[in-house]
């Protein structure tokens, strides 16, 4: 019983604490143009998805990398193909861009499923570190950010909470969708899609 009580103690005080040290970008947040359009590389490579400490190492949140991983290699990685089967000449200048988990909270299904919305609501910010491969020079830095609300993750049995990964792979697909002809500014966060 001690076990139990405890095990609920820590489950319900964890998420006031990390929200309080990662709190959302403020409505209407917009990440800047970068500093060129992508069309002006002709080479393009994604680096695996990064994620440090504390995140790192934790098994919730390691499911939540792998499945964010496998969802930008669904959509990102086609539009990269694309880019990279146009002619390059003779010396292709390559864009780096490499994903990084700046904070996350994910509910698994396992947790959603003995402690609905008591588990509390899931939630990423994911930065895109977009590099001149060469120089090193930094080109984007945007952020995006997504959450799942803990009473509708519980109503739909953690559905929501896997959504909110799909949500962000689609943000980072767009931006870079909409910065290869242009320079554009884009939202940090969006309301949810529920077609997603």
């Amino acid at each position: 019983m001690f076990k139990r009580s405890l095990a609920l103690f820590l489950l319900l005080s964890a998420p006031g604490a990390w929200a309080a040290d990662n709190a959302p970008p403020a409505e209407g947040a917009v990440n800047p143009p970068p500093r060129a359009p992508f069309n002006r590389y002709q080479r393009f490579e994604a680096a695996p998805v990064e994620m440090g400490a504390p995140f790192a190492g934790q098994k919730s949140n390691e499911i939540a990398r792998e499945r964010l991983q496998a969802n930008l290699d669904e959509r990102v990685g086609p539009l990269l193909q694309e880019w990279n089967a146009a002619a390059a000449g003779d010396a292709p200048a390559t864009l780096r861009i490499v994903p990084q988990v700046r904070y996350i909270r994910f509910i698994t299904g396992g947790k959603r499923f003995f402690g609905g919305a008591l588990a509390g609501g899931s939630s990423i910010m994911v930065t895109l570190k977009i590099t001149d491969a060469a120089s090193g020079e930094v080109i984007a830095e945007p952020d995006f950010y997504q959450h799942a609300n803990a009473m509708g993750a519980a109503w739909s049995y953690g559905a929501t909470d896997k959504t909110m990964l799909i949500r962000i792979s689609n943000m980072a697909t767009e931006y870079l969708r909409s910065n290869y002809a242009q320079t554009v500014a884009v939202p940090i966060s969006q309301a949810p899609d529920i077609s997603n």
